[in-house]
């Protein structure tokens, strides 16, 4: 089901064709949510294969609106996975530090080690998005060479060979774009304001880029149309409805960590011809101490 949200290759996108309100072949919430649990019993299982077998790392890139519910969806689907092998990184405003160096530089700093996932709640792909709305980079320390009118063109370039760099180094970048339509963002701002637990997730500044959907929406679908490939596809989730959101976003992982097809490590046959004589000790030891 979750094949017409994949995008494997540049160019060809529509935004407008992609219905944030789909709830695929779901009947009713419940039959999603039950869906969801088993895919979290079976993302756990694979997770711990993954990190035993230290053979690949993987980052799930959450891109979104606001308000189109990237904190609650990472939080409901990938709460299963075990601390000692997952990172989360949200990336804001650079600080002077990261702007001293290349843009992709903080990014760097937080790829997973083989056998390991990344979650990033932003990403490199801010400076393709509010970077190019905006354009920050103007503001930017550049050298006399660098043709600005086509910085965004190489952030496309530098993105998509960068991540395919990653693929080949054994890192998987799997990327979501949380969907949500203008008229649900509203709805989700207005609940904000109205419930007192939720005020501090609002800001003026939530209005002030809602001036820009427009823009916004191009600027996606441009970035998707850029740096979408065979092995660093985007997917195009619908977000309307949080509850399918989050059984699509955990098919994704599923379907991710089952295409890596992470084993558990085998002794070599050193160890295994020891076994034997270690079992004995400790069956031994267990005995006496049951006695």
């Amino acid at each position: 089901m979750i094949k017409q949200y994949r995008i494997s290759k540049r160019g060809g996108l529509d935004l407008s064709k992609f219905d944030p309100a789909d709830t695929g072949d779901f009947k009713d919430r419940k039959e999603a949510e039950a869906a969801m649990e088993k895919n979290l019993v079976r993302i756990n299982e694979l997770q711990q294969k993954l990190y035993a077998d230290g053979k690949e790392g993987v980052v799930f890139l959450f891109q979104a609106m606001d308000a189109a519910g990237k904190d609650g969806t990472i939080r409901a689907v990938l709460s299963c996975l075990s601390p000692q092998g997952v990172t989360e990184s949200s990336f804001k405003v650079p600080s002077s530090t990261e702007l001293a160096h290349d843009y992709l530089w903080r990014i760097a700093k937080c790829l997973p080690e083989k056998g390991q996932i990344a979650i990033f709640n932003r990403s490199h792909y801010e400076d393709v998005l509010v970077g190019k709305i905006h354009k920050l980079y103007e503001n930017y320390a550049w050298a006399d060479r660098i043709d600005r009118d086509k910085i965004i063109e190489h952030r496309y370039d530098d993105i998509r060979h960068w991540e395919e760099y990653l693929y080949h180094n054994s890192i998987r970048m799997v990327k979501i774009f949380l969907n949500v339509s203008k008229e649900e963002q509203a709805r989700r701002f207005l609940s904000r304001l109205q419930e007192e637990k939720k005020n501090w997730k609002f800001s003026s500044s939530d209005m002030k880029e809602r001036e820009y959907w427009d823009e916004y929406q191009q600027a996606f679908e441009d970035a998707i149309n850029e740096t979408s490939t065979k092995v660093c596809p985007w997917y195009v989730v619908p977000a309307d409805h949080k509850w399918y959101m989050r059984w699509v976003v955990s098919e994704i992982i599923r379907e991710t960590l089952e295409e890596m097809d992470p084993h558990w490590p085998e002794a070599d046959e050193e160890d295994k011809e020891s076994f034997a004589k270690y079992e004995e000790e400790l069956k031994a030891i267990v005995g006496e101490e049951e006695a």
